[in-house]
């Protein structure tokens, strides 16, 4: 690619595309400009004024025109976002994207393109926004040396049970807070309910081990259920309750994941990571643990991040997948046991989930907990009945902790 040429073709102009064409705007050195803009609506109102002549809403219009010589894509929704990255990988013109459920759900496709016809595909920006994870899990932790990779990918959650611990806050109210913020969206279930974290995980785990696992195969719990009592809990016992994702190494041969409300102690690094920031912990064989941390939404340190690839792409940078070419890579497990809190009233969850042990129980008028083993294979096959809003799942770390 021509260093001082790069030609963009953008599709979407939300919050995070209007953060893209001010960095530009502030970036010198990127010898980057976009020409072409395509959204669904011309005439919507908008924060930054770009000239109305390189607007369209005809995708084809920005896909065949020779001109552009990278794609952009930061829409909000995965299917389009495929069309358009599929279309352009094959027509042989690089892409740039932030689409985290496009890439979870699609990730084996895009990778096959990629090699079909020697073009990259970039996407720093999809997984902790401005924390650059997967450019350091492709070049740094290249070696199957890596152990964990866990962490608060979500920072809408975050922000939400920031407030709650930190400001004493009450969940509705913080919830409420996110929302007049940005922070989360007026329908918060993406963010709440775990998934932004699970397909955040699911493209980590392509780059820190080599292995895709379909996002319906991974069990996913979020925090749409914490009530007061869950809340009183982790205070009494000094923790706080984090949304936490982690993909973790059993052994040479098998690894395990999951996104689920973690009771993280004062000693985790995790700990500290409040309100809308990300962190994220790479742990391995002979570096102990390792972390990073920065801000994981918004618009501007997600721009910065696509501002990255963007640059990346002036040097012909692309994701090389080796871990993929290992001879011997890990297998996804779920036959793993976990131990849990879990709060109930109404459901009798002993009649409902096959817990190996139970270390504690609790029953009281209005709220009830017990604290047990359970396998993580017993909560996928019963994940449907652990919606019932009276049930609140915590996990309770046990993985390496002799090594912390």
């Amino acid at each position: 690619m021509n260093a001082t040429n790069i030609k963009i073709g953008l599709f979407g102009f939300g919050t995070v595309g209007q953060g893209i064409y001010r960095v530009l705007e502030r970036s010198a050195n990127a010898h980057a400009q976009i020409c072409r803009i395509c959204v669904r609506d011309i005439n919507k109102p908008r924060d930054v004024d770009a000239p109305r002549d390189i607007f369209t809403t005809n995708a084809d219009d920005i896909l065949n025109d020779p001109e552009v010589n990278l794609i952009v894509e930061v829409i909000d929704k995965a299917e389009p976002a495929f069309e358009i990255a599929s279309k352009a990988l094959s027509k042989g013109i690089p892409v740039v994207t932030g689409n985290k459920a496009m890439l979870a759900q699609h990730l084996p496709e895009l990778i096959e393109l990629q090699r079909k016809h020697n073009v990259a595909l970039l996407y720093d920006a999809s997984s902790c926004g401005s924390i650059p994870v997967i450019r350091n899990l492709e070049e740094y932790y290249d070696n199957d040396l890596l152990l964990e990779v866990k962490g608060i990918l979500n920072g809408s959650s975050n922000y939400i049970l920031s407030r709650v611990f930190d400001h004493g806050e009450s969940y509705d109210s913080a919830l409420r807070h996110a929302q007049e913020l940005g922070f989360a969206e007026s329908d918060p279930s993406f963010d709440i309910e775990g998934f932004d974290a699970l397909f955040k995980l699911v493209i980590i785990t392509v780059h820190a081990l080599g292995v895709y696992v379909k996002p319906d195969d991974v069990f996913t719990y979020g925090i749409a259920n914490i009530h007061d009592a869950d809340i009183q809990y982790a205070r009494e016992k000094r923790v706080k309750i984090k949304l936490v994702a982690q993909v973790v190494k059993l052994d040479q041969d098998k690894f395990t994941m999951f996104v689920m409300p973690e009771f993280v102690t004062k000693s985790k690094y995790i700990y500290s990571v409040d309100d809308e920031y990300n962190g994220v912990v790479i742990r391995g064989e002979c570096y102990d643990r390792q972390f990073m941390f920065g801000k994981g939404a918004g618009s501007l340190p997600t721009a910065s991040s696509i501002l990255s690839d963007i640059m990346a792409r002036r040097h012909d940078y692309r994701y090389e997948y080796k871990k993929m070419n290992y001879l011997s890579r890990p297998s996804y497990t779920t036959d793993v046991t976990l131990k849990v809190y879990v709060r109930f009233s109404a459901t009798n969850i002993l009649h409902v989930i096959n817990f190996e042990r139970v270390y504690e129980q609790y029953i009281s008028d209005n709220n009830n907990y017990v604290i047990a083993d359970v396998k993580l294979s017993e909560l996928i096959a019963k994940r449907e009945r652990l919606n019932a809003p009276d049930l609140f799942f915590a996990n309770i770390p046990q993985f390496y902790i002799d090594r912390d």
